[in-house]
C-alpha cells in the first residue's frame, strides 16, 4: 500500500505568514554563511543536504486528509479537511478531466476541521463521478448537508453533480474497498470518533486521529493495542506534549507524543507518524517536537522502529 498525507493539522489550518517565511530565509542565510557558500556552490545540493527540513521545507498548513493508495477508478480517502482540496486537484490532473471515478471517503468524526475541505473538492462537481461516504455517526449525512446550506456556503449539497451516498459503520465492523480490508474502531473523543485499520498483501496501516489516550490507562487498553498490533504505519493523534495533555488540555480529546511512543511500541508498530499537529506551532517548533519525541523513544522500554512527523504531500510506501 501507498499512504499519502494531504493535511495533518488539527483544529484549524495553521498560519503561514511573512514573519514565518522571513525566519526561514534568515536561518538559511545564517547556515549558508557558516558553510562558506559562494558562486561555485551547487545550490540544489546545499539545500538538500545542508539545510534542515524546518528551513528548506514545511510540515504544511492543511487540516486532516489522507489517501490510501488504490488502483483503477477507485480512490480511498480518510477525512475531508482542507487537504482534500489539494487531493481533488491531483485527482483531476491524474484523470485529465475524465469522469467515472468512485471516491470512497471514511470519516473519523464530524468536527469541522475534518469536513471543511469537501465544498472545495472538484470531483464532487462532476457528473459521472460517484462519492461514497462511510462513518459511524448517525448524523453523517446531515453534517455534510448543513455545511453546504445557507448562510454557510453558496452551493447547496443537492447541487453537486456527482452521485453521492452514505453508509453507516459500527465499531468492530470489517469490510473491503478496492481490495483493501478495513477494520473500524470507536475512539475516545467529544462526540465520538472512529479509527480505521487498512490491510492488503500482508501490509497494514492505521489511521487513528482525534482520540485521547489517558496516561494512567493507555497501556492497559488492550483493544487499542490489538488495533495497532504490528502495523507497518500508525498515523496517530499526538497534538499535545505530555505536560499539556495532563494539565490545561486534559479532556480536550487529543493524545500526546509520549503516549504515542508507548502505545505504538507496546503494539509493535514499525513506523509511528505524529499527526493532528497543534496549529499554533511553526515548522521550527514542530521539528523540535519531533526530535524531543525521538529522544524520549530512546529511553523507552519499547518503541516503534521509526518516528516521523506528518506533512502535507508526504507519501509513504509500505
Amino acid at each position: 500500500m501507498k499512504v499519502c498525507i494531504w493535511g495533518a493539522r488539527g483544529s484549524l489550518p495553521a498560519t503561514y505568514n511573512a514573519d514565518r517565511a522571513r525566519a526561514k530565509v534568515k536561518a538559511a542565510l545564517e547556515i549558508a554563511v557558516a558553510r562558506g557558500v559562494d558562486s561555485s556552490t551547487d545550490i540544489d545540493s546545499f539545500i538538500d543536504n545542508e539545510l534542515p527540513f524546518s528551513v528548506r521545507g514545511s510540515y504544511g498548513t492543511n487540516t486532516p486528509c489522507i489517501q490510501i493508495g488504490t488502483t483503477g477508478d477507485d480512490y480511498l480517502i480518510c477525512d475531508c479537511g482542507t487537504g482534500l482540496r489539494d487531493l481533488g486537484n491531483v485527482i483531476m490532473a491524474e484523470r485529465a478531466g475524465r469522469t467515472g471515478a468512485h471516491i470512497h471517503i471514511l470519516i473519523s468524526h464530524l468536527h469541522w476541521d475534518h469536513l471543511q475541505g469537501f465544498p472545495f473538492f472538484i470531483p464532487a462537481y462532476m457528473k459521472g463521478n460517484k462519492i461514497s461516504f462511510y462513518g459511524g455517526h448517525p448524523t453523517l449525512e446531515k453534517a455534510f448537508r448543513n455545511q453546504q446550506s445557507a448562510p454557510f456556503f453558496p452551493v447547496k449539497f443537492d447541487q453537486l453533480a456527482a452521485d453521492i451516498d452514505f453508509t453507516r459503520l459500527r465499531s468492530g465492523q470489517q469490510f473491503e474497498i478496492a481490495g483493501i480490508n478495513i477494520k473500524v474502531k470507536a475512539q475516545y473523543h467529544p462526540g465520538g470518533s472512529y479509527g480505521y485499520r487498512f490491510e492488503k498483501d500482508g501490509k497494514s496501516a492505521v489511521y487513528s486521529t482525534d482520540c485521547e489516550h489517558k496516561s494512567a490507562t493507555a497501556l492497559a487498553d488492550t483493544g487499542f493495542v490489538e488495533f495497532f498490533k504490528d502495523a507497518d504505519l500508525l498515523i496517530m493523534d499526538a497534538q499535545y506534549s505530555f505536560a499539556e495533555a495532563n494539565s490545561i488540555k486534559e479532556d480536550w480529546g487529543h493524545s500526546n507524543n509520549i503516549i504515542a511512543v508507548e502505545l505504538s511500541g507496546y503494539a509493535g508498530v514499525k513506523t509511528l507518524c505524529l499527526f493532528h499537529q497543534e496549529p499554533v506551532l511553526d515548522d521550527f517548533q514542530l521539528d523540535k517536537f519531533l526530535q524531543d519525541t525521538r529522544a524520549y523513544a530512546e529511553l523507552a522500554e519499547r518503541k516503534p522502529d521509526n518516528i516521523i512527523m506528518a506533512q502535507d504531500g508526504l507519501c509513504i510506501n509500505l
